[in-house]
């Protein structure tokens, strides 16, 4: 009798509390009606995450329902085997189970009970929970004797009719607020979509321009380089036409000099005195030859004049095409840098972009000593006596530029030991033992810190560690418009250490910082 109570127990649906019909199993392994897993999947349907009322284990997407064939036939077995307690003595309220609030006569068992209707349900009154799509909406709990707990106790209950009007009245505000932003964004909408339109107009129309222009200047530069070529050639054609004159001429008297040497040599073996004084008299007068000194030859030199011309216009066509936006009011520094494409590719490039700089002496450092024209500048072991001067570095072996740096410019630093190479806003701070006045310790000044075996970047005293070949020259160049500032090692070739995008408010000085006896010296543009 025991082991058949505990089959029932077993094959039976944790839902109904009754024996299982259409057993189904979904993934978890718990086992339920067909029917009630179906309910109880219903009401998750807004959420589309379906769980098991035993383990709360969830399934996404719904799982799919098939018949346990076994446990349909176990379930079977029970029903023929088992004594017979009929469903409705199964499933009655006892003293101690929360009683179905709509049944009469018999109350049957509870399986739920719902928040807003204040109500417990049978499985059979339960029904129209899963069913009508209002109800479907109410919170289903499990079977509570304490509902009307629920209610505040300082506040007596209203109508239905009286509820909705209060709570129609507030989703009418909302629904209002709701709208009001709703056309504000799809006002701001409309507006970006035209603010890009005009810019695909704007940018459609620049490049259709530039193509036209561009192509006008290779069709200016195609007619010039043909009439070059045309006046080359006519001058080529007259020059060899004058040239081959004077050879005609020169040959004639070559002949004619000739013949008279041979009548000479010819005379001068006549023995006969009377003969050869005959003789003599008819040769001696000849007509003077073209002098050759006359002849001007300038080898390589005739055409050198249309060379540098053409170089003239070649160097004034890079400056303009490595700068289009000259003269344009636009100052948005990222399409600058990426269209204009400021930066030279080769040394030879960025030789052309050369400033010739020198050091101030009035911002030298006392430890620090100026040579070569204040070009080169050396850490000294003990620190000289320098007048003062409110530009004066006085904590930091530190010295600055005479030249203020405002547009595209290149320089080279030659190296001995450990330095930094920076630049910085005449506005950076002079005195003090504080890094303030450190290049690449603050906000006004940028540095590349030289170490014995790599390199750092300093900016704002944020330092970054940077790989890079070690080389006794450096490259700076510095577009100051675009906000670009790169630092190249120099060999053979130029390989980039570190580049730099922001945006300067000031003037730039060229700085350097000096190591322990260290040197360094800025090299002349060549």
């Amino acid at each position: 009798m025991e082991q058949n109570k505990l089959d029932r127990e077993t094959f039976s649906c944790s839902i109904c509390l009754d024996l299982l019909k259409d057993p189904v199993t979904i993934p978890c392994g718990h086992s339920y009606c067909m029917n009630c897993i179906k309910r109880h999947w219903n009401v998750e349907d807004q959420k589309r995450i379906y769980s098991c009322p035993q383990c709360r284990e969830t399934f996404t997407p719904r799982p799919a329902l098939k018949k346990n064939i076994v446990f349909a036939t176990v379930v079977e077995d029970l029903k023929k085997t088992g004594p017979q307690a009929t469903p409705a003595d199964h499933r009655c309220a006892g003293p101690k189970d929360v009683a179905c609030d709509f049944c009469t006569g018999t109350k049957l068992k509870a399986i739920k009970s719902c928040l807003v209707c204040l109500a417990s349900y049978c499985e059979k009154h339960l029904q129209p929970h899963y069913d009508v799509a209002p109800l479907k909406k109410h919170k289903l709990v499990e079977p509570s004797k304490n509902l009307q707990e629920n209610i505040c106790s300082r506040h007596d209950t209203v109508s239905v009719a009286a509820e909705r009007t209060e709570r129609q009245r507030e989703l009418e505000e909302k629904q209002k607020k709701i709208q009001q932003v709703l056309q504000e964004k799809e006002k701001d909408m409309k507006l970006l979509q035209q603010e890009v339109e005009a810019i695909n107009h704007s940018a459609d129309k620049a490049v259709e321009d530039s193509e036209k222009i561009f192509t006008e200047l290779i069709y200016l530069l195609q007619k010039r380089s043909s009439d070059v070529k045309q006046q080359i050639r006519s001058q080529q054609e007259t020059e060899v036409s004058q040239v081959k004159d004077l050879q005609e001429k020169l040959e004639q008297e070559i002949t004619e000099l000739k013949r008279k040497d041979a009548e000479l040599k010819q005379l001068s073996k006549i023995e006969d005195h009377n003969r050869f004084l005959s003789g003599y008299s008819s040769v001696s007068v000849f007509s003077e030859s073209t002098n050759s000194s006359s002849i001007n030859i300038h080898p390589l030199r005739y055409f050198e004049d249309v060379i540098a011309s053409v170089s003239e216009l070649q160097v004034e066509l890079q400056d303009i095409l490595r700068d289009p936006w000259r003269g344009s009011s636009l100052s948005l520094t990222e399409v600058d840098v990426s269209l204009s494409e400021r930066e030279p590719k080769s040394r030879a490039g960025f030789l052309r972009l050369s400033c010739d700089l020198t050091l101030n002496p009035n911002t030298a450092n006392s430890w620090l000593a100026l040579s070569q024209g204040d070009r080169k500048v050396k850490r000294m072991g003990e620190p000289q006596f320098l007048p003062s001067h409110p530009e004066r570095f006085t904590q930091w072996r530190q010295v600055l530029s005479r030249e203020s740096l405002t547009g595209c410019c290149y320089w080279e630093v030659e190296r001995k030991g450990r330095i930094y190479v920076a630049v910085a806003y005449n506005s950076m701070i002079r005195a003090g033992r504080s890094n303030k006045s450190l290049f690449g310790a603050n906000d006004k000044s940028w540095a590349l810190d030289c170490c014995l075996h790599n390199f750092k970047f300093g900016h704002n005293n944020i330092w970054k560690s940077i790989s890079g070949p070690r080389s006794s020259r450096l490259g700076v160049f510095l577009d100051h418009r675009a906000g670009i500032l790169s630092f190249y090692s120099v060999s053979d070739t130029m390989t980039l250490i570190h580049r730099v995008q922001t945006t300067f408010t000031e003037p730039l000085h060229a700085g350097l910082w000096i190591g322990f006896a260290c040197y360094a010296e800025l090299c002349e543009p060549k």
